[in-house]
């Protein structure tokens, strides 16, 4: 059966930047089996199934897998469905006012707004989750060897590694430089001593060391127990970082905005928008925004 797909490219205004993301349409009868096989074939950091809404309040339903397998939440699926939504559902809506969708994944529904400004298309999700502790991570010695590291290149002002989960567990390793986060690389004979297995599927490393003049945090992440190398922007651990945010930052009350630029090591330049609400010293809402422009359109063989 032949089904559509469309591909874009999210947290970017540019295609060949962003996050390459995949959206199949036409999802009756694929089950998850195939729906990972698919995904495979695609071999983007994560493929979307998009699906009728199970409340038909909702806008839609969302499956969201990586070459490896299915996630609960992810932020640049998220992103990129609903921007790929507000275009096809209502291209000249999204031209005058937010249009606003609500996404249901497996972590629950997830609020999303859509608007197209100047030519681009840009949409934000509020955080279904808000960002919890979620583990440990080994001591910097191993971290820094797992990931072809000095040992001094790990930590910067009052930053410590750290994990933490808005609905997909992250570890957080904060990094010196952006010199010496560019020499990071992966190195799987010494993972499982510094990330245990619940913690290691996603390696954040940021650095306050930047390209550009409005971005905040510069940032790669390695995640190859889901079969990806590298990722060039993740909004996942974006959300997560609202956390990190918190702790070592201590943001006073009101709202701030945090630009995370990554992917500037894999030539895809990216940058994801963290909104965090802080009121009483704490976060009461927090939110990622970002641009996505389509590359490409087709059908699959299913």
């Amino acid at each position: 059966m032949r089904r559509r797909f469309h591909t874009l490219d999210v947290f970017t205004q540019e295609r060949f930047g962003g996050n390459p993301l995949a959206v199949v349409r036409d999802c009756e009868g694929l089950d998850t089996v195939l729906m990972q096989r698919i995904a495979r074939e695609f071999n983007l950091s994560e493929t979307v199934f998009l699906l009728e809404a199970t409340n038909p309040v909702n806008t839609a339903r969302i499956r969201i897998f990586t070459p490896a397998s299915e996630l609960p939440f992810a932020g640049h699926p998220t992103i990129g469905t609903a921007v790929l939504i507000g275009l096809l559902q209502a291209p000249k809506l999204i031209m005058a006012q937010d249009v606003g969708l609500v996404i249901e994944e497996e972590i629950g529904p997830v609020a999303c707004t859509v608007r197209q400004r100047g030519g681009h298309t840009r949409a934000e999700f509020t955080l279904p989750k808000l960002p919890e502790p979620a583990g440990t991570v080994g001591e910097r010695s191993a971290i820094a060897r797992a990931l072809s590291l000095e040992e001094s290149d790990i930590g910067f002002d009052r930053h410590e590694p750290s994990v933490w989960s808005a609905g997909f567990a992250v570890s957080f390793v904060p990094v010196a430089s952006r010199a010496a986060i560019a020499r990071a690389r992966a190195d799987l004979a010494h993972w499982d001593a510094a990330f245990t297995e619940a913690a290691g599927l996603a390696i954040f490393l940021y650095t306050n060391e930047v390209v550009e003049d409005g971005s905040h945090v510069h940032a790669r992440m390695f995640a190859p127990r889901l079969g990806i190398v590298e990722d060039p922007a993740t909004g996942a651990a974006a959300a997560a970082f609202a956390g990190v945010c918190m702790t070592y930052e201590q943001p006073e009350d009101g709202e701030h905005f945090v630009v995370i630029e990554q992917g500037y090591e894999m030539g895809r330049p990216s940058q994801i928008v963290l909104k965090l609400s802080v009121a009483g010293g704490a976060l009461l809402s927090a939110g990622i925004g970002g641009a996505a422009v389509q590359v490409s359109e087709g059908t699959i063989e299913a």
